[in-house]
């Protein structure tokens, strides 16, 4: 069974998702940063198959791939989600250490390790600089205003850890057609603490400004790893299509949300 380090863990979709793993047989270590979280999260493999392990150790401690590469080592993942984020405290600063610097570090240790065949990370759907053909006019209005007005410095971080993930996916495949991993960039929009629903609007999503449940990017989360077809940019809202359907439709169709973005741009960008 495949032993997954989730990134985050104490975050409110780590911990709809960890049972859902747990649940099939897989084990999970569990990072997080304050032991005062550790009886919460332990209780979340009652009763469940898989293997539940908790690793403290705090992100803001990860400065640089050998850092990411240590924590890495130390659990042996096949997968690796990353379900972190500054959450808005320490400010501008904590939020590009976290959310840029961290993820990119750890991005770059899975990518080089072998045995990684997985790596998720949740993003959002904002987190993009070219108008997909599928976005109204509004809905892209609506995207702008948040790197403008409403979350700059989270955009631009996100946006930082998303380029460098699609860039490293990309010349890994070429580089190394040989080497077997999974790159997926999980997209939600509006985040809301409301029961899942089930049903969800995924792929070519138009309308920017809708919501989903954390509970529901959770579920769609663990039926994208558990598939071995799963990679690109899935965007995600709360619709009307029941999830498992959703995801079966856009993965075997190789519905890709990464639109019209320079993925060669990206590259040049971090000289890989």
């Amino acid at each position: 069974m495949p032993q997954v380090l989730l990134l985050g863990g104490h975050g409110k979709i780590a911990l709809h998702l960890t049972p859902l793993l747990l649940a099939r047989s897989w084990n999970v270590t569990s990072v997080i940063r304050n032991a005062e979280h550790e009886a919460e999260i332990l209780a979340l493999g009652k009763d469940k198959p898989g293997k539940l392990s908790v690793l403290l150790s705090s992100l803001d401690d990860v400065k640089s791939q050998a850092d990411a590469q240590a924590v890495l080592d130390k659990v042996k993942p096949e997968y690796v989600v990353w379900a972190a984020g500054a959450g808005g405290k320490g400010g501008p600063q904590r939020t590009y250490a976290i959310d840029r610097d961290a993820a990119k570090h750890f991005i770059a240790s899975s990518f080089a390790t072998p045995s990684v065949t997985k790596f998720l990370l949740i993003s959002h759907m904002g987190s993009r600089k070219t108008k997909p053909s599928w976005f109204t006019e509004e809905s892209w209005k609506r995207t702008e205003k948040l790197w403008t007005d409403i979350l700059p410095d989270y955009c631009k971080a996100k946006w930082e850890a998303d380029q460098y993930q699609t860039a490293l996916a990309a010349v890994t495949k070429t580089k190394n057609p040989e080497r077997e991993i999974q790159s997926i960039s999980l997209r939600p929009g509006l985040l809301t603490d409301e029961l899942a629903t089930g049903k969800v609007a995924m792929g070519h999503v138009k309308a920017a400004e809708g919501s989903v449940t954390r509970e529901d990017v959770a579920v769609v989360a663990d039926r994208l790893l558990a598939r071995d077809d799963a990679e690109g940019w899935f965007d995600l809202l709360n619709g009307e299509e029941p999830i498992d359907e959703a995801v079966e439709r856009v993965v075997k169709g190789k519905i890709d949300s990464i639109g019209d973005e320079d993925v060669e741009n990206m590259i040049r960008k971090f000289d890989l």
